[in-house]
């Protein structure tokens, strides 16, 4: 693996709350070092990534229905549509949880198939946030997610609980059998733990880490 593959893995990730303007900036700026899959930022600062990374390899990400996944269909598509005509290319969306967990699987289905189709030229995760799920609701987010056609199934939005695990990562591959990619997210902070993440069969790692887990990488390779 060379660097500039190890970066392709990575969704470079910035969503923390109290985040100012200046530092998302001197963020995107800084991840054009490497060529990094996209940025995942907040949408209100999704034009001005796309001004700064336009003609960049590195896309722009956002997130819709975030953190929790409790909003209504219609503000689900309003967030995603707006953040695509500000410059998003990819698109994590939260499942509903609450939904889901109460058994209105029609409901949840629906919206992720109508969010999909709303969007056909962009790239949509769907975070079925793996912390809550038992493993046959983990099965079943992943076959509904398949069924809608997205892009991606992604384990966590990393603000529960508890982040992705090596076994919820082998359980997705298993379950997707190469009919969807997987992401994975939420406490990846060291190249030990994307290269396992890597090895388990995720096809993406969504991290705040990913410029020192890069360069802990090169370094590793300098002092072999």
């Amino acid at each position: 693996m060379t660097s500039e593959q190890l970066a392709g893995y990575i969704d470079l990730t910035l969503l923390k709350p109290q985040i100012a303007t200046k530092d998302i900036e001197v963020f995107i700026r800084e991840a054009q070092k490497y060529p990094f899959a996209s940025v995942c930022i907040p949408p209100c600062h999704v034009r001005k990534a796309a001004e700064i990374l336009k003609g960049s390899h590195t896309k722009v990400g956002t997130v819709i229905g975030f953190p929790l996944g409790y909003q209504t269909t219609s503000v689900k598509l309003y967030e995603a549509r707006e953040a695509v005509e500000s410059g998003a290319e990819e698109i994590d969306m939260v499942m509903n949880i609450s939904a889901f967990k109460s058994g209105e699987m029609t409901m949840v289905q629906d919206e992720i198939s109508e969010i999909v189709s709303a969007l056909p030229k962009i790239v949509v995760k769907v975070i079925i946030e793996t912390c809550y799920l038992t493993n046959e609701e983990i099965i079943k987010a992943c076959e509904m997610t398949i069924k809608s056609k997205a892009d991606f199934v992604k384990t966590s939005t990393g603000f529960g609980p508890d982040g992705a695990t090596i076994e919820d990562v082998k359980l997705l591959v298993k379950t997707a059998k190469g009919r969807i990619n997987v992401k994975v997210s939420g406490g990846i902070k060291t190249f030990d733990d994307t290269l396992k993440m890597i090895d388990a069969g995720a096809m993406r790692i969504g991290t705040s880490a990913g410029m020192k887990i890069v360069e802990e990488f090169l370094k590793n390779a300098k002092d072999k």
